[in-house]
């Protein structure tokens, strides 16, 4: 009579802690990140009634008789199935499509999360609402990331200078008609850059000196840097002189320009030359970034310049159902998750990134509800056991009156 009642006060409390795991997943049901559980119950050690026996040639075996002794909690299972996709439009929302998890460091500890809602601090640090920082590889001041090396804070400072480039190249594309009479005289001009990042205006005119041959002149602050003829193939209209060009003697610049002629052509239809690009720029500052899907976060600079400043890392386990939960949607590396893999996203295993988006939670309000009647239905089944346990023990003290 007692095993029924301590049985049922074992059912009690395990459909307890499936009522209070259901609960939280409910109020989780908006948690970015949040990873939904589950219990697994097992039953308890058996009391042997009778064992049972081995056939013999007299007579049959017997199967063994055993009273179970209650439920207990097996463990708690995480759901580790993506969750919806949130857009949010904001430049520091990371989402993880697939494996992994962020990397942020909070004080001497090393955590992880699904979570990819981050902000600025004063330092330009990409931290998370507790104030963890991110964690990636800075780049080098050529932009080149060594994704092999230490991991540390990823910090985009806004307002960050970018040193200015002079003028080393440029190119001019486009058609000098052939019907244009000997005399034809054409302009086109381009905006270079001297060594400090000032603007040069650079002027190309071109005069039709005879059939097929055009004169150039080449003017910058006033002074010629550069003067010859050029010259097309009267069959196929493609330039037949040389290319490049070289500028030379540009105020300002302590060194020539290269300009690429390649791809002028003479035919007859009508004149598009221009002066196409160059590829110097002014001094500029940090505007603003975007995060590539392998987590490549490029800067555009007010100078129309992009240079990539870092990368994300993220971390991947053997086994992520062993990680333990630290608070504010945080995990812990323990002895059973194995030790972080970390590395770039899209390779080794672990997922892309979307930016300007985040990861919902992956609870089932449908499933938790019914998880809800399940856990309040096996808690008043063993309620009865014990009241019917009472009962029974009551009419057994009232044998003798």
């Amino acid at each position: 009579m007692l095993r029924s009642m301590f049985s049922a006060i074992s059912g009690l409390r395990a459909h307890q802690t499936k009522m209070d795991v259901t609960g939280n997943n409910i109020a989780n049901v908006n948690t970015v990140g949040y990873k939904s559980q589950s219990t697994v119950f097992e039953d308890t050690l058996s009391q042997m009634m009778r064992a049972g026996g081995a056939p013999t040639e007299a007579r049959g075996g017997t199967n063994p008789a055993q009273v179970g002794l209650g439920v207990k909690l097996g463990g708690i299972s995480t759901n580790w199935t993506q969750g919806a996709t949130q857009t949010t439009g904001r430049s520091t929302d990371f989402m993880v499509e697939g494996d992994g998890f962020f990397v942020v460091q909070a004080g001497t500890q090393q955590l992880f999360t699904r979570a990819g809602s981050f902000s600025f601090d004063s330092a330009g640090n990409l931290v998370t609402a507790s104030g963890a920082v991110l964690q990636g590889w800075s780049a080098d001041a050529n932009g080149v990331v060594n994704p092999n090396g230490p991991i540390g804070d990823l910090a985009i400072p806004y307002g960050q200078g970018t040193a200015p480039r002079r003028t080393g190249n440029g190119t001019v594309e486009g058609n000098l008609s052939a019907s244009a009479p000997v005399g034809t005289a054409v302009e086109t001009a381009i905006t270079m850059f001297d060594d400090l990042g000032r603007e040069v205006p650079v002027t190309y005119a071109y005069s039709k000196t005879a059939d097929n041959t055009w004169g150039l002149t080449v003017t910058a602050r006033g002074a010629t840097v550069h003067s010859s003829s050029v010259t097309f193939d009267a069959v196929t209209g493609a330039l037949s002189s040389a290319s490049p060009v070289t500028l030379a003697g540009i105020p300002g610049l302590t060194g020539a320009v290269s300009v690429d002629l390649s791809t002028i052509t003479q035919y007859g239809s009508p004149t598009n030359v221009s002066a196409d690009s160059q590829d110097g720029y002014s001094a500029g500052s940090l505007e603003s970034f975007s995060l590539g899907s392998d987590g490549t976060v490029t800067g555009m600079f007010s100078n129309g310049e992009r240079k990539v400043l870092g990368q994300l890392a993220l971390a991947a386990f053997d086994n992520p159902s062993g990680l333990e939960k630290a608070g504010s949607s945080m995990f812990r590396a323990a002895n059973n998750s194995g030790l972080p893999d970390i590395g770039q996203a899209g390779a080794g295993g672990r997922g892309t990134l979307n930016a300007g988006a985040l990861e919902m939670s992956n609870v089932d309000l449908a499933e938790e509800f019914t998880g809800l009647i399940v856990a309040q239905r096996g808690f008043q089944a063993n309620s009865r056991v014990i009241t019917s346990s009472d009962e029974i023990l009551q009419d057994l003290v009232n044998l003798k009156r």
